[in-house]
């Protein structure tokens, strides 16, 4: 039998800024503990494109300068709308 690389969870690549890694990995947690399997699909979605988007965010000096407030901004909006699921940030 022949392992198939990347069949496992893939290891989340860092923004470089802490409180938007933060973010992402409480999320992430969040998502894959308590979230319904039928929901989880479209939040671990979210949550790849925000990483993406992070990340790219991150290369340019000037948007980084401003990321760390960004990222405290999205997770204040995100953290309400994921209690429901008893998530807590």
């Amino acid at each position: 039998m022949f392992a198939i690389a990347g069949a496992g969870p893939a290891r989340a690549q860092s923004t470089g800024i802490a409180a938007c890694d933060d973010f992402l990995q409480k999320y992430d947690s969040c998502v894959t503990s308590k979230l319904p399997e039928a929901q989880r699909a479209t939040y671990k979605a979210q949550l790849d494109q925000t990483r993406k988007m992070w990340v790219d965010m991150a290369k340019n000096p000037s948007a980084k300068s401003t990321m760390e407030g960004t990222c405290k901004q999205t997770m204040d909006a995100i953290k309400t709308s994921l209690q429901s699921f008893g998530c807590s940030f």
